[in-house]
Parts: structure tokens; C-alpha cells; sequence
């Protein structure tokens, strides 16, 4: 399990052969969920790749009514119930109903939503349960993946924001469509790496006296570099037992 702790790290560094630097690192420790709702099975697709990833519990939201084709007679229905949330946003009952949900929100700090689009709209079934579950992520850390087939997510986005006003919503969202669907874990990966997210309890190891950090300088928890940009590859054997900050992300030496 994950406990999420978000906090800022500034390393102010005395003066070396690469001159003053100062640092800023971002960590998002913490457990995350990723809520999905899938009515193709891309959205389905998108989170198990996305889960093979990163370390995170999965919701997957489901209509109380099952078997509706939503596309049918030209996306008749899904029409209808984007129409029915459009003119009375504020209302519950404009809503879809859905199935019950037990998960506690209360235990996450990342909520990453995985939503299909309708119509350039988020579908009517995701809105339903963020109109519900919108309050309960006030402060939390929000990423969006949107799967479409070819349409922009710009009104998906402004849906989100709406539902869920209050979040802290990472800079950017994912778009997966069906001319780069094929590359999804490649767009995942570097969209995980953009927003700087950092999976698990966001430690990672130094194994056999080696780092994973590229070429990123190394940090002890007081914000001194002990590990210059240039001989980051080198081998850390002699590194004492503790936590070390590179690349945004905690490394343990045992």
C-alpha cells in the first residue's frame, strides 16, 4: 500500500565544478487509484498497461443498467444522457445511476481517471460518479487519460475540472487515440515521466552499489549533493546506509 506524501525538496548547493545550483524536487509518494469507466474495452486496455507501470488499486465504474448500447440509432442514448447532465449539471438525478461504490477515497492521494469520450464530452456514465465522488477529492493529485477515436479532449478536461473543481491536477493529460493506440505503453511511460509522478512509496533502491537515475546528481535528505551530474553511473558502493534523492525520486541504500 501506498501513503502519498506530496512535498517540494529545494537543494541549494555551495559552489562545485558545475557552478551554485539549486534544485527543486517533486514526490508524490503515495497510494494512488485508478478509477476507469470502459464501455469498448480501450479504457480497459489503457489500465492494464497503465498498472504494469506503476504500483496502484484500480475502480472501475459500471451503469446500474447493463446491455444499453449507447451508440445505437446514431449514439441516440448517449446523446440523451450527456443532454440530461448539460442542462441540469447541479442536480443528481440528471445523472446516469450507477453501481454502488465502497472504495474510500479518503485512503488515496493520486487519482489518476481514466474516461472514454462521447461526443467531446466526458462519457455520461464517468460524470456520474465524479459528480458524486467530486467532493471527496478536494486536495487530491488528479491525472486524466482520455481514450477517443479521434476527437480533441478539451470539453473531456473542462467536464473533469467541473466535477472535480477543487483537485490538484497534473500538467498535463494523456490523449490516446486510435491513430497512437498501438503505442500506448510508450505514451504512458512518457506521460508518467512529464508529470513527474512517482510510483509506489516513491523509494527506490541502489542495488549491487549502482544507481537507476540517468545522469541526475544525487542529494542526502539535508539538500547536500553528494554525487556530481557528471560521475552520476559510477559505482555507489561507498555510499553510507540512508535515503537519497535523485531525479525526483527517493533512493535507499541498505
Amino acid at each position: 500500500m501506498l501513503l502519498t506524501v506530496v512535498c517540494l525538496l529545494a537543494v541549494a548547493c555551495s559552489n562545485d565544478e558545475e557552478g551554485q545550483v539549486q534544485a527543486q524536487t517533486t514526490m508524490k509518494a503515495g497510494r494512488t487509484l485508478v478509477v476507469s469507466y470502459s464501455y469498448t474495452g480501450n479504457c480497459r486496455d489503457i489500465v492494464t498497461t497503465l498498472t504494469s507501470q506503476i504500483e496502484a488499486d484500480v475502480l472501475e465504474i459500471e451503469p446500474a443498467e447493463k446491455g444499453l448500447k449507447y451508440e445505437a440509432n446514431g449514439y441516440a442514448l448517449g446523446t440523451e444522457l450527456l443532454n440530461a447532465i448539460k442542462a441540469n449539471p447541479n442536480d443528481a438525478s440528471s445523472y446516469p445511476a450507477i453501481d454502488p461504490v465502497s472504495t474510500s477515497l479518503a485512503d488515496y492521494q493520486n487519482i489518476i481517471i481514466v474516461t472514454p469520450l462521447w461526443w467531446s464530452q466526458m462519457a455520461a456514465i464517468m460524470q456520474a460518479y465524479l459528480f458524486s465522488a467530486g467532493p471527496e477529492m478536494v486536495g487530491k493529485n488528479i491525472g486524466l487519460i482520455v481514450s477517443s477515436a479521434s476527437s480533441g479532449i478539451s470539453g473531456v478536461v473542462a467536464d473533469c475540472k467541473r466535477l472535480v473543481p477543487d483537485g490538484n491536477y497534473f500538467s498535463e493529460n494523456l490523449w490516446i487515440n486510435n491513430s497512437n493506440r498501438s503505442r500506448r505503453s510508450t505514451l504512458i511511460k512518457d506521460w508518467l515521466s512529464a508529470i513527474n509522478f512517482q510510483e509506489a512509496t516513491g523509494v527506490g533502491q541502489i542495488e549491487n552499489g549502482e544507481t537507476r537515475t540517468g545522469n541526475a546528481p544525487v542529494y542526502d535528505l539535508s539538500g547536500r549533493k553528494i554525487v556530481n551530474r557528471k560521475s552520476v553511473n559510477r559505482q555507489f558502493s561507498n555510499l553510507p546506509k540512508g535515503i537519497y534523492i535523485a531525479n525526483g525520486r527517493k533512493l535507499l541504500q541498505k
